[in-house]
């Protein structure tokens, strides 16, 4: 697998251009295609009140959102230093479901965390646990603040299921050029010995890889991260496991984690 499409999701909030930069570097490495997306829902008209009121509002609701947009693109464009191949798609709809239509033509999508003591991204955002489960497409979910991703040192958090069985063939781009590729799992029995198998399937792609069995203490996400940061890894790779309930979207302990507060950016498939 190689990445020819890379799609990044361009808001209008803090950590957009840092993002946008890490994409961009991801696509010069790859040699892909850079696309950038944005989109603005318009509000509905309230027919509740007077119908001229709304006539008179409808256009400035559709200029505003079109500001936005236009804002978006130079934020983009001024984020891009390399000559790459790019492209931009912007439309008059809700953010997430755009991103989710542009994701078809796409082999990667980079969007930012969204966890609860991340500034807002304004109504361009996007969260990433809708986009990962509509997409279909492996995400890159990367914190604010990170505007490089070399993929020196990836630990794959193997737990075996089509998830994690997606996420290590998405990876596989990255994990090919690593240093150091660390296969942990928290389970026992079966998830342990299903890392032994995954870390001989990467040694065959070229990995230098290891096998980890990790204890846990407090919870299987903690443990995952305390792993990463202990063996200086930039990467984390791993399966999104979550369903839907009532239009909410709901992801079990390990996902809400990583989505919520990973400090190292996470590549992911559900």
């Amino acid at each position: 697998m190689a990445y020819a499409n890379i799609l990044v999701s361009v808001d209008l909030g803090g950590a957009a251009s840092d993002r946008v930069r890490l994409a961009a570097g991801l696509a010069q490495r790859f040699e892909a295609t850079l696309t950038g997306a944005a989109a603005c829902k318009v509000p509905a008209p309230d027919y509740v009140r007077d119908i001229g009121e709304i006539d008179d509002e409808e256009p400035h609701f559709e200029e505003k959102a079109r500001a936005a947009l236009a804002q978006a693109r130079d934020l983009f464009e001024r984020s891009v230093d390399a000559p790459l191949r790019r492209d931009w798609r912007e439309a008059l709809a809700s953010p997430i479901t755009h991103l989710v239509e542009q994701a078809r033509a796409a082999d990667l999508l980079v969007v930012g965390r969204h966890g609860p003591e991340d500034a807002a991204p304004g109504a361009l955002g996007v969260s990433p646990g809708p986009v990962l489960m509509e997409a279909a497409r492996p995400v890159l979910v990367v914190p604010p603040r990170a505007e490089h991703l070399r993929g020196a040192r990836i630990v794959v958090a193997w737990k075996d299921g089509l998830e994690a069985r997606r996420a290590v063939s998405a990876a596989l781009p990255f994990i090919r050029e690593a240093d150091q590729v660390f296969v942990a799992s928290t389970g026992e029995g079966a998830h342990y010995e299903g890392a032994e198998d995954v870390a001989g399937h990467l040694a065959r792609h070229g990995a230098s890889v290891t096998t980890h069995l990790l204890r846990t203490v407090v919870s299987d996400g903690d443990e995952i991260l305390r792993f990463a940061l202990k063996q200086e890894a930039d990467l984390i790779v791993m399966g999104a496991y979550g369903h839907t309930r009532l239009r909410e979207w709901l992801f079990g302990g390990v996902t809400r984690e990583m989505l919520q507060r990973s400090p190292l950016p996470c590549l992911m498939c559900h």
